[in-house]
């Protein structure tokens, strides 16, 4: 009977544990530049744009990537080094399939450098649910996308067609949507992307020369997407990208987007 007794009470904590567990808010960590690791309240991880180890914004105690803890899943927007990153590493590590522009899975899985298990094809307006209550959409982005490799046959550094730029949109269990906008110009379809989607959080790039600067970046934001929050991020981490937060809030002028202020390393739960 006692132990009848001690079996149930075990298994109603397990229950309640795992109940609170499930009801958790997603939690958003952010490395600097567009690298960030999503938590959901399901206590799935994935990792967007990670480029962790090379990154002069990511904080000490991350540049060993077993810091990150477990991986489940990885996003990423296209092709360069700053955003591509440490995600082959890390899809070969935890064993996580990494969403990406379908003509750069196409150019990993034909070198060899990832198998095709790892590297599943999607494109725009393409939408996965990889976790019950989780939708990921790839959306467009203005900009380009390649890729430098090592030629499996010379061993030269060789520079590698790496499909179309994107974003993601995902939405979370609790409905949250965030709207990572990856490398971007500005062009109009924003507004669709505002008004179809309506993100709750944009994950916005202001560094200028590559990508919008924070005047185009406080144009999108308040005339074109209209989110509740914004997160200015792809800035300071080299010479070309001078943008910087204080600018794009001064651009943005009165608003009802909530501005974050984060630091590489900060965590912020929705």
């Amino acid at each position: 009977m006692l132990t009848r007794l001690v079996a149930f009470i075990l298994a109603a904590g397990l229950s309640l544990t795992g109940a609170a567990h499930a009801q958790g808010k997603p939690e958003l960590q952010w490395f600097g530049q567009s690298a960030f690791k999503l938590t959901t309240a399901s206590g799935k991880v994935i990792m967007i744009d990670p480029w962790i180890m090379a990154n002069p914004k990511t904080p000490p105690e991350f540049k060993n990537l077993d810091a990150l803890g477990k991986v489940d899943l990885i996003l990423v927007t296209h092709g360069h080094g700053d955003h591509l990153g440490d995600a082959v590493e890390l899809a070969k590590k935890h064993n996580a399939p990494m969403w990406a522009p379908a003509g750069l899975n196409q150019t990993l899985t034909t070198l060899g450098v990832l198998p095709a298990n790892l590297a599943p094809r999607m494109n725009k307006s393409g939408t996965i649910e990889p976790f019950p209550g989780v939708k990921i959409t790839q959306v467009r982005a203005e900009h380009s996308s390649e890729m430098l490799l090592k030629d499996p046959a010379t061993g030269k550094d060789t520079v590698y067609q790496a499909g179309e730029p994107v974003g993601f949109i995902i939405e979370l269990e609790n409905g949250f949507k965030i709207y990572q906008m990856g490398d971007t110009g500005l062009f109009g379809d924003m507004k669709l992307i505002g008004e179809y989607y309506k993100p709750d959080l944009i994950l916005i790039p202001i560094g200028g020369h590559f990508v919008m600067n924070p005047r185009d970046a406080a144009y999108a934001t308040r005339e074109m997407l209209k989110p509740r929050m914004a997160l200015p991020i792809h800035y300071g981490t080299n010479p070309f990208l001078r943008g910087t937060p204080a600018e794009y809030k001064a651009a943005l002028g009165q608003t009802s987007t909530e501005v974050l202020d984060m630091n590489p390393g900060d965590k912020k739960t929705f």
